[in-house]
């Protein structure tokens, strides 16, 4: 196991969790936005309303993303299992 196959299976780790973090976490931040822009407008300054809708957009996020989320989680745990094995 050389250095460079660490560095580029570390590589391949992060930029998978980034790609199956990335919808769900920007559907949240846009939902949050919107509801802190709709807050601020008419001056209501109820918590529930800050996390309700986020909740909700989050569980939708990932109900129509999960499958995706795993197909590409599952790719990556199969290329390592793979390349573990060529290894030993």
């Amino acid at each position: 196991m050389n250095p460079e196959f660490v560095l580029s299976m570390a590589r391949e780790a992060i930029t998978t969790i980034l790609f199956v973090a990335a919808p769900v976490l920007g559907i949240g931040l846009a939902v949050g936005l919107v509801v802190s822009i709709f807050q601020a407008t008419t001056q209501i300054q109820e918590p529930t309303l800050a996390f309700v809708p986020k909740i909700a957009a989050v569980l939708l996020a990932v109900l129509f993303s999960g499958s995706w989320m795993m197909r590409m989680l599952m790719t990556f745990t199969i290329t390592l299992w793979e390349n573990l094995k060529v290894l030993f």
